[in-house]
Parts: structure tokens; C-alpha cells; sequence
């Protein structure tokens, strides 16, 4: 595989798929919020990857032509706040759904 091609965007495309792939085939409730935060982390790469620019530096100081763009950046300091959220909202209602049903398995708990 040519060393261009495994980059942030394909990466961060693979783990998304991985993490939708995960949240419609795994039944335990604990295992799909992983899988949710493995989408996460897959768009937080895959947005960080679209605002990196070979040989650019940081926008901080003058004088260079070319620059890492740092609003993909800037936006996924809030997507990590979102999903520390996320989890932890899911994970509050995966231990009251074991307290009510005694079992963390989708199937069992619709039933």
C-alpha cells in the first residue's frame, strides 16, 4: 500500500466504519457505546487530517507562505467535549437499564 493513502482522512474514515459497523452488530449496551466513541475518535481524525497541510506551520507567527489551517482543529476541541458527554450520558443509562433489567443485553431488555 503506497505510503500515500494511509493518512488522518483514511484513517479516520476506517475507524468511523469500524465504529457503525460495531454499533449495528454488537447486542451489550457497554460495547455499543465503545463503539460510539470509536466513531468519535474516527471524526475527530478525519477532520483534523482534512486541516493539515504538508510542510505548513502553525498560524501563529508571520513570514511563511503556507499554513496548517486551525479550524478543523479549534472544532474538534468541542467534539471531544461532546463526546466526553455522550459517553458518559450513555454509560448513566446503561447502569440504570442494569438496574431495572439486571442485564446489559439489547434483545433481553426489548423483550
Amino acid at each position: 500500500m503506497s505510503l500515500h493513502l494511509v493518512n488522518g482522512i483514511t484513517i479516520g474514515i476506517v475507524l468511523f466504519l469500524i465504529g457503525v459497523f460495531g454499533c449495528m452488530t454488537q447486542r451489550n449496551l457497554i460495547k455499543i457505546v465503545l463503539c460510539l466513541d470509536i466513531m468519535f475518535l474516527g471524526l475527530i481524525l478525519f477532520f483534523v487530517g482534512l486541516g493539515y497541510t504538508e510542510g505548513g506551520t502553525a498560524p501563529i507567527l508571520g513570514g511563511y507562505s503556507v499554513y496548517v489551517d486551525p479550524l478543523p482543529q479549534t472544532l474538534m476541541l468541542t467534539t471531544v467535549v461532546v463526546e466526553l458527554s455522550v459517553t458518559s450520558l450513555a454509560l448513566a443509562l446503561a447502569i440504570r437499564v442494569y438496574e431495572q433489567y439486571k442485564t446489559l443485553d439489547i434483545e433481553e431488555v426489548r423483550t
